[in-house]
């Protein structure tokens, strides 16, 4: 007897229909699945014998055949283990199965029939054409995530014989719903920027970049406080909008990173990946092609520290990225695009033993040496930085002091405000802030008057700078003037932002 129940996979970032199809024959007794299955689809057979068993039902000595379609996609992970039981128990008699092609079926089964949580149910239930199924079956812990799509009816089940009294009865489960719309979380960080002693001038540039969405990059010594800076860059962002927040939501359901209790992220991401990361889990790929951690910052904040110490290879990985804010990863029988809209804050030593231009710290690099260590950055990625902050030793009274700074709900109402001001600016184009302006919009947005010109054209004289980094100091420029809700753009607009690019000087080099 011949049964279909029916399935979603994930490929990439967006799910596909999968047709389970079971057919239970006479011969020897064994269970094949075709249909490309991985290990993990592979292994199923196992687990649906023994749940099935478990939850009182017969697991029949015959030959199954179980059929995952469309044949030519590779089917990974085991979220049709609770299909593959219904169909089974549909194809060998045991339970009716005329409500099967009603609905969507995921979930996994543990041996005694409980349904284990799955990834990527919101974006299955996103896909979901609503007017094929009457709704979506899968793990009572997935039901708050998949419910954000409003698409389609969601009904959570906990065991196997849940599902299965459900199918018999569809009343007996009335459909999952949500307990309150979209609200960003209120202060969910329990760091702050007034923990910070001093660096006066650094907080004024982790502020620069938040209100415009920069890339930024800290140099200091040791100690000098750049990771503690950098993990409080998202305590000063703009709340996320709704569909900022579905976006990574749908992302960090694919990878499983969602807990089940919350289901909306409605919190930016911080990554920090450590830098014996390789290009692959940065920015993505594999056989089967997963979301690298630029990715995962999607709308969030990606930290590299000690980024002299990632491979050289990696680092060039992140060049597309940052340009083009998405990865593109091809293979032969199919092309992938991973969004990869992200502030990237890095952070690394002036020279091999940390004190290169510290007072009172003697160096001990020669200056090959530290040229070497610079260089590890390459001209290109350095580009695309926009601030280059030096975070200096903290002094001794600024240690002791007992003065309170200032906290960062005051940072982030100035940060929202010029975000705001953005928004309205670019509310007819795919742009949400200044660090995102073409050459189109630089020309349009960032008109200069003949004094600002002046000090520009001395500055790219002096510092050598490439075209590139002439459009970084307009876009910080812009982003200074909008902090202080200024229209137009003033000579010390662009002198704070060509001090933001701290190596492209010869100091440094």
């Amino acid at each position: 007897m011949l049964s279909k129940v029916y399935g979603y996979g994930i490929c990439g970032l967006e799910a596909y229909p999968v047709t389970i199809e079971v057919d239970v024959c006479k011969g020897l007794p064994a269970t094949v699945i075709v249909g490309l299955p991985d290990n993990a689809v592979k292994e199923s057979k196992e687990r649906v014998r023994s749940a099935i068993k478990n939850s009182g039902y017969k697991f029949v000595a015959e030959r199954i055949t179980i059929n995952l379609s469309p044949a030519d996609i590779k089917k990974e992970g085991p979220c049709f283990d609770l299909a593959i039981a219904l169909g089974l128990l549909a194809a060998t008699g045991q339970i009716d199965g005329t409500r099967l092609g009603k609905y969507v079926v995921l979930g996994e089964l543990s041996l005694d029939g409980d349904i284990q949580p799955v990834s990527g149910t919101l974006c299955v239930a996103l896909s979901l054409p609503n007017h094929k199924f009457n709704g979506l079956i899968l793990p009572r812990f997935n039901a708050l995530e998949a419910a954000l799509s409003d698409r389609i009816n969601i009904y959570p089940v906990s065991n196997l014989q849940e599902a299965i009294h459900f199918l018999q009865d569809p009343d007996n489960i009335l459909p999952f719903k949500k307990e309150k719309s979209f609200t960003p979380q209120i202060n969910p960080y329990d760091i702050d920027f007034n923990d910070v002693k001093g660096q006066a001038q650094a907080k004024r540039g982790l502020e620069v970049a938040a209100a415009g969405g920069h890339n930024i990059l800290l140099i200091g010594p040791p100690g000098s406080g750049k990771t503690m800076l950098a993990r409080r860059l998202p305590t000063i962002l703009p709340d996320m909008r709704q569909e900022e927040s579905l976006e990574t939501t749908k992302i960090h359901s694919i990878m499983g990173l969602i807990p089940c209790e919350n289901g909306l992220m409605n919190v930016r991401p911080f990554r920090s990946p450590h830098h014996t990361a390789s290009d692959i889990a940065l920015v993505g790929g594999g056989s089967i092609p997963k979301p690298g951690e630029v990715t995962l910052a999607h709308h969030g904040v990606l930290f590299l520290d000690e980024l002299p110490e990632f491979n050289r290879n990696v680092l060039e990985a992140l060049r597309q990225p940052l340009e083009d804010h998405c990865v593109i990863i091809s293979r032969a029988v199919k092309t992938i695009r991973f969004p990869s809209q992200f502030m990237l804050i890095a952070a690394m030593n002036p020279c091999n033993c940390g004190f290169f231009g510290t007072s009172g710290k003697n160096c001990q690099c020669t200056p090959h040496q530290i040229h070497k260590y610079i260089s590890k950055i390459s001209g290109p990625l350095l580009d695309r930085i926009d601030i280059h902050l030096e975070v200096p030793m903290l002094k001794t009274p600024d240690l002791l002091s007992d003065k309170t700074a200032e906290s960062s709900q005051e940072i982030k109402i100035r940060t929202t405000q010029a975000r705001d001001l953005q928004k309205e600016r670019f509310k007819s184009t795919a742009i949400f802030c200044n660090a995102q302006m073409g050459h189109r919009q630089i020309r349009h947005y960032c008109s200069i008057t003949s004094e600002s010109k002046e000090l520009l054209t001395l500055a790219i004289k002096e510092l050598n700078l490439s075209a590139r980094a002439y459009d970084k100091i307009l876009k910080v420029a812009r982003t200074i003037a909008d902090l202080e809700v200024c229209a137009e753009i003033r000579p010390e607009h662009i002198s704070e932002a060509i001090q933001y690019r701290s190596l492209d000087r010869d100091w440094w080099r």
